[in-house]
């Protein structure tokens, strides 16, 4: 046979910690994305904040309109 690597037990119990360690480590890559989506808004409204992009947006958007 050319798949002697893989390894399908007949106890089908076998999978519950694999199981497990999936869900755990799903867990912390939804909290970790989640972090960082956190982390992006509160720069992006540092971001400008600090360098007053939307006052320059809404100045220009002014000019067009008119």
């Amino acid at each position: 046979m050319f798949m002697e690597f893989l390894y399908f037990p007949e106890d089908k119990s076998e999978y519950i910690p694999a199981f497990i360690t999936l869900v755990i480590f799903m867990i912390g890559a939804l909290a970790t994305m989640y972090l960082f989506y956190k982390k992006s808004k509160k720069d992006e409204k540092m971001f400008d904040e600090q360098y007053d992009i939307n006052k320059y947006k809404i100045d220009h958007d002014e000019k067009v309109n008119k």
